[in-house]
């Protein structure tokens, strides 16, 4: 049996290497994750910045009789120019009943509708232009239309047969939601992503467009690309009226077309997580234990052959693996015999070369082959007692050859 042993004046032997201090580890733990830590700050930094270059939304956002930038004065106006009767409502109600069958309700900040508000949007006898709608809003106004992710800012053309679409062309939309439809309907301006930032669906006798951005709108980008045109086609359509609906502030807080938790957070933060989920898993995957090529290892400390000798004999007596214990005394023999035999060292494992130790062995001992082979070759012994006969047998064994 193999075993490493140690110099027998060998202080070190006994005390081992010396501990790593709490500063030494702390310093070793510090420079293996300071990677990790600065790549989480950094993607902490660019959420921060992505949120804070996105604007808020003013309270006069879409208003119709708003000059700032995020108002819609202009876009009503160039309506009005072109002979389209547009009424802004305040109230939910106020819209219904200004509605007839050939007008267009634009509805916009859905956020502030109520759940009264929804269910009379839902029944009216009017086509709707849902701008940038919250996910309640979308349920119970286009419930054939799902909400999918931010889409990019990027202009492209229609890529459908909405005439109010392939007549403004190209626009840009900036900061759009997409959208999916389950079922018949018309999507424009598609995504690489599969998403689309404005769809069309009918409900009923009605017709419910979804826009996915609040920008062509708006006094800032009406000018921008296809944008007026397709404000225009939308919000007039075939009719000859539109209702601009930008609700007030609800009195309560319990309306269910406010904002979900998922429409609150800015796009920053939701990038933020995204980020932050991607780099656990990089980490999980850097850090997860990998399978690999055996590495021999100096012991942390140097066991006298005997300690090891006696451990091992416990191991094998506490698994009851006789098999494996006298495996190892017959390879450990045979290791030690082949040399006194002027065998090359190579045949002491190999199984051809049985026959041809077990013939030396036997010539240079008072013993037959038989005997010898059942000692070096023969069957794991039934039981301790057979064990330790074998152990003797093999020690006479190499104690014969020794002297012959």
């Amino acid at each position: 049996m193999v075993t490493q042993t140690a110099p027998q004046g060998s202080s070190q032997g006994a005390q081992g290497p010396a501990e790593p201090s709490a500063r030494q580890v702390a310093g070793r733990r510090w420079r293996s994750a300071r990677g990790v830590v600065a790549a989480l700050l950094a993607m902490v930094v660019v959420a921060v910045i992505l949120a804070a270059l996105r604007p808020s939304t003013s309270p006069d956002a879409l208003d119709p009789t708003s000059p700032k930038p995020d108002g819609s004065r202009a876009l009503v106006e160039i309506l009005r120019q072109h002979g389209t009767q547009v009424t802004v409502a305040r109230h939910a109600n106020d819209a219904v009943n200004q509605a007839r069958p050939d007008t267009v309700i634009v509805v916009t900040r859905t956020e502030r509708l109520t759940n009264e508000d929804l269910v009379l949007l839902s029944n009216v006898q009017a086509n709707l232009l849902l701008v940038q709608p919250t996910s309640f809003a979308l349920a119970d106004l286009a419930p054939r239309v799902r909400e999918d992710y931010p889409g990019p800012v990027e202009a492209d053309a229609p890529g459908c047969s909405l005439q109010a679409a392939t007549l403004a062309g190209a626009v840009t939309l900036h900061e759009a939601m997409t959208y999916e439809v389950t079922g018949p309907g018309t999507e424009c301006y598609g995504t690489k992503y599969g998403g689309a930032r404005l769809v069309q669906v009918q409900n009923g006798a009605n017709t419910v467009t979804v826009l996915g951005s609040r920008g062509p709108l708006t006094n800032r980008r009406l000018t921008e690309q296809g944008n007026a045109a397709l404000s225009m086609n939308l919000a007039a359509g075939s009719g000859s009226s539109v209702v601009w609906l930008i609700p007030d502030l609800p009195k309560t807080g319990s309306g269910a077309g406010q904002k979900s938790l998922g429409d609150l957070l800015p796009f920053g933060t939701k990038l933020f997580f995204l980020e932050l989920i991607v780099a656990v898993l990089l980490v999980a995957l850097w850090r997860a234990r990998r399978l690999g090529p055996v590495v021999a290892e100096a012991l942390p400390v140097v066991v006298r052959s005997a300690e090891t000798v006696e451990g091992r004999a416990r191991l094998y007596r506490a698994g009851h693996a006789r098999d494996r214990a006298s495996d190892a005394l017959r390879s450990g023999a045979r290791e030690r015999l082949v040399p006194l035999l002027g065998l090359p060292r190579g045949r002491a494992q190999d199984p051809s070369a049985a026959q041809e130790i077990v013939t030396a062995v036997a010539r240079r001992t008072p013993y037959d082959e038989p005997y010898v082979g059942a000692a070096l070759y023969g069957p794991p012994p039934v039981d301790d007692a057979g064990l330790i006969a074998l152990s003797d047998v093999l020690d006479d064994l190499e104690r014969q050859v020794r002297q012959s």
